[in-house]
């Protein structure tokens, strides 16, 4: 007989390993503190049109997200159109071909104008730079290597709207070798422009970069809750697990009110938690572990989604554009907006049988959360007012959904990558114990998932495997 295993968390990551784990044979236990699973993939009704409030797409040429999408019976959905736009120096030009910022086109960033003359002089003089010396176990910002490679003005008008969108953070202060790894192994081997002109060849890539699902990526976390149930998975909302302690044959687990826990014993133990609960469960378990997540700090966003009417949205009803991005230094309030009525041909078709287009906003970044700090409607008036500018839209919308994500990224610093190392040793040295989540390997749902993946064959692995007890 299998395991008893505890999976604390219902986000994507703790849908996929608790998938994992009962496809293994073992009695799995899914713990989520909220009223509902899929954590940061959300559906939520605007306009009469069930749209995401969440993540909305995910990256295509990782092969996690659309695996697990697939063998859940979704349909996977490639944008419509591919062409963004940025606002810069007071007018909307379009994104030049990069990578996270970093162009990979001379004469396509030249042809934007979201560069000056001067500016784009020292994006040219990176070629004649030596490469970039850096020991094994330092890291830099992505702030820094973009800035003395290319020039601020490149980090500040490219690199930060594109890191603010994936990691709501500040390119500053964001570690380049856990957010862009391959950008430091280009300026190792010499020259970020030259690496990017042989990036950017068209028979590089011949798939898209994103993808999504028909009806929304929130469907993925629904249809994973549905086959866990259908397999035995017993999964609790509403169920906080307030401490975590190591038995003679396991773990106890402390759920639900403070004032009259349940108390559970389980063989094992895998927590998809944010780093901050994470940190919280692990003092007494893993406490080397949980000092460096206690280290890990995470930003808040906001997605401002709106339903308009078609005929009075004027010529953005007929864009070939999925969105435009707005970097911090333009002064503005959002960080991006997403056309999604061009950008998904579910979400267009949805509707436009109600006459209405959909598109959404987003606000917040790491170190400026007391700007989220103010009423629902406050929100909405700033999306509005941008928007407005921006993007031509200056009318009332049909309807307006605010969706507040606190904490709901986690940053990775300067030294992220030794972090999670020393995470992942001192978690290992505890068996029957995995963690997994989007604290580790990366932010995005392929990222979230592998991890998911990692977290429960390092427990089949275990020195009880499969069909044995896995606890200490």
């Amino acid at each position: 007989m299998g395991a008893r295993v505890a999976v604390v968390g219902g986000g994507v990551a703790g849908l996929v390993a608790a998938r994992d784990l009962v496809g293994a044979g073992h009695d799995v236990l899914l713990l989520e503190a909220g009223d509902e699973t899929g954590g940061k993939l959300r559906r939520r009704p605007v306009g009469g049109v069930l749209v995401d409030v969440g993540a909305e797409a995910m990256l295509n040429r990782r092969p996690e997200g659309v695996e697990v999408a697939r063998s859940a019976g979704l349909e996977v959905e490639h944008p419509a159109v591919v062409s963004s736009r940025i606002f810069s120096r007071g007018a909307l030009r379009r994104l030049p071909r990069s990578l996270m910022g970093v162009p990979l086109d001379l004469d396509d960033l030249a042809a934007s104008g979201v560069l000056d003359d001067a500016e784009l002089a020292r994006v040219r003089e990176e070629p004649s730079l030596p490469p970039l010396e850096l020991d094994p176990d330092d890291d830099l910002t992505v702030g820094d290597l973009v800035d003395a490679r290319l020039g601020p003005a490149v980090t500040d008008r490219l690199v930060e709207p594109l890191l603010g969108g994936v990691y709501a953070g500040q390119a500053r202060r964001i570690s380049a070798r856990a957010a862009v790894p391959q950008l430091v192994a280009m300026a190792q081997s010499g020259s970020l422009l030259e690496a990017g002109a042989a990036m950017a060849a068209p028979a590089t890539y011949s798939t898209p970069v994103f993808a999504g699902l028909s009806g929304g990526m929130g469907g993925l976390s629904d249809a994973l809750a549905e086959r866990l149930r259908e397999a035995g998975v017993e999964v609790r909302t509403g169920a906080t697990v307030r401490e975590l302690a190591r038995t003679s044959s396991g773990f106890r687990l402390a759920v639900g009110p403070a004032t009259s826990p349940e108390r559970l014993e389980v063989d094992a133990v895998v927590l998809a938690t944010p780093p901050a609960a994470t940190a919280r469960l692990l003092a007494d378990v893993a406490p080397a572990a949980s000092a460096l997540l206690g280290r890990v700090e995470s930003a808040s966003v906001v997605v401002v989604s709106f339903a308009f009417r078609t005929a009075e949205v004027g010529a953005l009803a007929d864009t070939d554009c999925s969105g435009l991005l707005v970097p911090p230094v333009e002064g503005r309030d959002i960080k991006a907006s997403t056309f999604s009525f061009a950008k998904w041909g579910w979400v267009r078709e949805a509707g436009a049988g109600e006459g209405l287009v959909h598109l959404r906003t987003s606000l917040g970044r790491h170190g400026d959360e007391t700007t989220l700090q103010v009423p629902d409607a406050e929100l909405v008036a700033r999306s509005r007012r941008d928007l407005a500018v921006l993007a031509g839209v200056a009318a009332d919308p049909v309807d307006a959904h605010v969706q507040r994500w606190g904490g709901g990224l986690p940053q990775y610093a300067p030294g992220h990558v030794a972090l999670v190392a020393g995470v992942r040793d001192a978690v290992a040295a505890v068996p029957g114990l995995a963690v997994c989540g989007a604290a580790y390997d990366g932010v995005g749902i392929p990222a979230v998932l592998a991890s998911a993946h990692r977290a429960a064959a390092g427990l089949l692995s275990d020195r009880g495997r499969a069909g044995e007890t896995m606890a200490p």
